[in-house]
């Protein structure tokens, strides 16, 4: 059985989050983020997958819902739990232990005979079946999966120290002190064995876990904790056989603007991290039944085009341009996102007013480095190039994070301005 976790208010990828919860949050222009952990689930054979959501969880709830259905004669599922208030307790998720434990009398229904933990906001292709299979062999309670960071990034994650086997002697939660990070250093043994680079010398906490049933049972007994990498796995390393599985692919935790700005568009360079293209693992999602993109004397460079789109002479480079979007002509786009629309427009309603601005992006305006959330209206003329470089800024109708301006679902920028 799979636990995907829906996280909490995404304050990090706010505004993306303004309107959805983290796992909803449009990624490469036609998935959910949530879309990963079910495809990985799905392609290693795990059918038995509840999503737990909490803030902001109406789009989740529909994508998941729309997208999810297993044959009548299957056994497989994908269900959504959302916090709730019961007669056992009143409050919300306070945190990902939490979320499982007040719902774990669900869980233990089905008989599974492991229990898989995911994070809903992560990057990455993973065979499930290995890390299960390295589970059972190593005769753990509980295996964290762990991925080779190095020190600049160390502070952002939890810090497993493991022995030659792999067994997991200390866990710390997003050590900052220079001597505690000195301590859990892998050593240089561990790093040949394992055909790592001498700068990643630690072992980060992927937020994938496996239990068996009754060790899970047994470690969410304590009320008070209520996060599995601040309190649960420190606790259980002194009482429970925690093992390590080592994943040295591509891994990225979607925790801020920049990290999703920089995965988007590393998926759309000539050399993408991940294969989107593996019929043995495809990434699945919502099935839209969109017409084939139309584009007209228009140069593109590293570019992602998805379904639905119209481009008349444009010039796109290093950039993710999503389903159903608009690009007018003589339009600039570099490094930027570009997430779509949930619509098409129709002649009637631009008609019905003449100050309405069309969705999509004008003719003659120029971007770079941007993020175009859905149903986003970019007048003709614009300028978006972020020429104050600016790291965070609120401005009418945009917002500026990490050095990156963001246009929010449906939001609007008139005709000329410039950012």
């Amino acid at each position: 059985m799979a636990i995907i976790l829906g996280g909490g208010r995404g304050t990090r990828l706010y505004p993306l989050t303004q309107l959805r919860s983290k796992p909803a949050v449009p990624l490469a222009g036609k998935y959910r983020l949530v879309d990963i952990p079910i495809s990985n689930c799905i392609n290693s054979g795990l059918r038995n997958i509840f999503v737990l959501s909490q803030f902001q969880s109406a789009s989740l709830n529909r994508h998941v819902s729309r997208t999810y259905h297993f044959d009548a004669f299957a056994r497989g599922f994908v269900e959504i739990l959302a916090a709730e208030q019961t007669e056992a307790s009143m409050d919300w998720y306070q945190g990902t232990a939490d979320a499982v434990r007040k719902q774990l009398h669900r869980f233990l229904r089905g008989g599974a005979e492991h229990i898989l933990v995911l994070s809903g906001d992560q990057l990455y292709i993973m065979d499930f079946r290995r890390i299960l299979e390295a589970h059972v062999a190593s005769h753990a309670d509980i295996t964290v999966a762990a991925t080779p960071v190095c020190e600049r990034d160390a502070g952002e994650f939890g810090i497993l120290q493991v022995d030659s086997f792999g067994t997991v002697s200390d866990f710390v939660e997003k050590p900052r002190d220079v001597s505690l990070l000195g301590r859990l250093a892998l050593s240089e043994h561990l790093l040949v064995a394992r055909g790592v680079a001498s700068d990643r010398r630690y072992l980060a906490s992927m937020g994938i876990y496996v239990f068996r049933p009754e060790v899970l049972i047994r470690v969410l007994e304590d009320p008070g904790y209520v996060d599995f990498g601040k309190e649960v796995i420190p606790h259980a390393i002194h009482k429970h056989r925690v093992h390590s599985y080592f994943f040295a692919d591509y891994w990225e935790d979607i925790g801020t603007i920049r990290t999703f700005y920089a995965a988007n568009l590393d998926l759309a360079s000539a050399t993408p991290p991940i294969d989107m293209f593996s019929e043995a693992a495809p990434i699945y999602t919502r099935p839209r039944f969109l017409p084939g993109t139309r584009v007209e004397r228009s140069a593109l460079q590293e570019a992602i085009l998805c379904e639905g789109c119209r481009i008349a002479e444009a010039d796109i480079e290093h950039s993710i341009i999503g389903i159903r979007s608009i690009i007018g002509k003589g339009v600039r786009l570099s490094h930027s996102v570009m997430m779509g629309a949930d619509f098409y427009e129709t002649s009637a309603s631009l008609h019905a007013t003449s100050e309405i601005i069309p969705v999509g992006i004008g003719a003659g305006s120029v971007i770079e480095g941007a993020i175009i959330d859905k149903n986003a209206r970019i007048g003709e003329g614009v300028s978006i190039t972020n020429r104050e470089r600016a790291e965070r800024y609120d401005g009418p109708g945009y917002y500026i994070r990490d050095g990156i301006v963001i246009i929010p679902k449906n939001g609007a920028i008139p005709a000329g301005t410039v950012i």
